[in-house]
């Protein structure tokens, strides 16, 4: 076939050769089968943001840093040249996942290159050499869903302790190869240390494929996988070799949050006494100095403005007075109130 736009420029530098036949369309992207580098890759071709259907992207990008401080403020702007640079962490994001997970031993497509928001990337096939097919496209027996179900917990489990969360995981973005599941798609992938939303969208990529294996084995709709994962991860317990139940009770015990506060409060005044010992105020003592001086300040402003007031009702309480005294008893007479006439129609003429 003809080379698309988004691919000429790839085709004029060698990194692609042939351009075969477009392999997928998706929300974020196009994906094509092409030959590079003499073998049959997949070129993933990222569409503009415009034209993107992805929603709520900032409960993703939430947390997201880049090296270059001016970069960050830009984002942070939303300026023209904020959103360029917002489009392009959006692609490199997916690229840096790859890698991460394939060292982490997730099993995922192999990168190769990464040019003009172009990623190059592994052909996952079937047993007949074909692209792999989804799991949404699959059929299982109880006993094989129950298996598959572990086998993706397991690859979670792993992408989580490499500090991955997918966040958009499903049936529709997991191919199946002849050695099992491979997992695709990650340009809104966030890291659970710096990310908010972390936790509702691991619970939920879980949820998802607990919810379709369950089409082929119902007990398996029990299964807590995702509360049981992120709760061992918060209490650093979570390893790439632990083996979850798929029990969890959540605890019931309240967070003594009032001995939280008190112990950071220990601490700054800590970090305040260590700074003052080395010859200056600590920037909690600075900040706290500061508050302090701008409350007292509001106070007396207020309290002026109180006074003041209090002066200007006397002065003309005082002002009444001596005018009513100015005046002879005669003309202190109560005035009468005018009593509004009702309206009514015209008199009738009197009848002589």
């Amino acid at each position: 076939m003809s080379v698309p736009g988004p691919l000429a420029e790839l085709h004029d530098l060698g990194v692609i050769d042939e351009v075969i036949r477009p392999l997928q369309a998706g929300k974020e992207a196009q994906v094509y089968l092409v030959v590079s580098k003499g073998a049959i890759r997949v070129a993933k071709v990222y569409k503009d943001a415009t034209q993107r259907t992805f929603k709520h992207r900032s409960d993703y990008t939430e947390g997201r840093r880049v090296r270059n401080t001016r970069q960050q403020r830009a984002m942070s702007k939303n300026s023209r040249y904020g959103r360029k640079e917002n489009e392009a962490a959006w692609q490199d994001a997916e690229v840096d996942c790859l890698y991460r997970l394939f060292d982490a031993g997730v099993r995922v497509p192999t990168p190769y290159e990464f040019v003009d928001g172009v990623l190059i990337m592994e052909l996952i096939e079937d047993g007949s050499g074909n692209p792999a097919p989804r799991l949404s496209d699959l059929s299982w027996s109880a006993r094989e869903a129950e298996a598959l179900l572990e086998n993706l917990v397991q690859e979670v489990v792993r992408m989580l302790c490499a500090g991955i969360v997918h966040g958009d995981l499903s049936d529709f973005n997991i191919l199946i190869d002849p050695k099992g599941p491979v997992l695709i798609d990650f340009p809104q992938a966030v890291d659970p240390a710096h990310n908010n939303q972390a936790r509702r969208l691991l619970i939920r990529d879980v949820n998802n494929l607990i919810h379709f294996m369950a089409r082929f084995a119902p007990h398996l709709r029990r299964r807590k996988y995702g509360q049981e994962m992120w709760a061992l991860y918060e209490r650093g317990e979570l390893t790439p070799t632990t083996k979850l139940t798929g029990r969890f009770r959540a605890s019931e015990k309240k967070a003594d949050t009032r001995s939280v506060l008190d112990e950071i409060q220990e601490a700054a005044r800590e970090a305040a006494a260590q700074q003052e010992a080395r010859g200056g105020p600590s920037k909690y003592a600075a900040r706290k100095a500061k508050r302090l001086k701008e409350q007292a300040e509001a106070e007396a402003a207020e309290q002026a403005r109180r006074e003041k007031r209090k002066g200007q009702a006397k002065q003309r309480k005082e002002g009444q007075a001596s005018q009513e005294s100015s005046q002879p008893n005669g003309d202190q007479q109560p005035r009468k109130r005018r009593r509004r006439r009702r309206r009514r129609g015209p008199r009738k003429p009197s009848q002589s």
